[in-house]
């Protein structure tokens, strides 16, 4: 099973395995430092397990309160999250290159807590479930890694969002 990255628009392209983008790959994710703790070894071998797509500007990658099966890292262009809240619309982040949506419904299996639309033609990394779990399979230290690694960085998200909605909180706190 594939991931169901190109389902809302026909004019995504697959590119192939982002292990044929390696080194575009690895520049896009440096400045983020998501994968400071990779060697270029097991980051090279994790791309395998990804494919790329090729995205149309203002075309919808993600829908907040869908079921999500993949995370996908920017390689190329940009990206807007937009979170509804009341029947608003909002945008939250403009997605840098190198900086991954998806992450908490590929862990948790909930639902999409919010949409991402492209706002330049862009480059997806995407790591479905399927391919998570057969990473995990053949390569048990490189999967604990990465599993180690999006769990920094939604800890580091959450503490973000914290200190956003309750300024002061985080201060005192270890």
């Amino acid at each position: 099973m594939t991931s169901n990255f190109a389902e809302f628009d026909p004019n995504i392209e697959s590119l192939g395995s982002v292990s044929d983008f390696v080194n575009e790959f690895i520049d896009a994710v440096g400045p983020q430092a998501l994968f400071d703790g990779f060697d270029r070894e097991e980051t090279a071998l994790l791309t395998g397990y990804m494919e790329c797509y090729g995205v149309p500007r203002d075309s919808l990658v993600l829908r907040e309160g869908d079921d999500g099966n993949f995370l996908a890292i920017l390689v190329t262009g940009r990206a807007i999250i937009i979170k509804s809240f009341e029947g608003v619309e909002k945008v939250v982040h403009d997605l840098q290159p190198g900086e991954m949506i998806g992450e908490m419904s590929l862990v948790d299996g909930q639902k999409r807590f919010a949409s991402c639309v492209t706002t330049e033609p862009s480059d997806f990394a995407v790591l479905s479930h399927e391919n998570l779990y057969a990473l995990i399979d053949a390569h048990p230290r490189l999967g604990n890694k990465l599993l180690l690694m999006l769990l920094g960085l939604t800890t580091n998200r959450l503490r973000h969002a914290t200190s956003f909605m309750l300024p002061g909180l985080l201060d005192n706190s270890a």
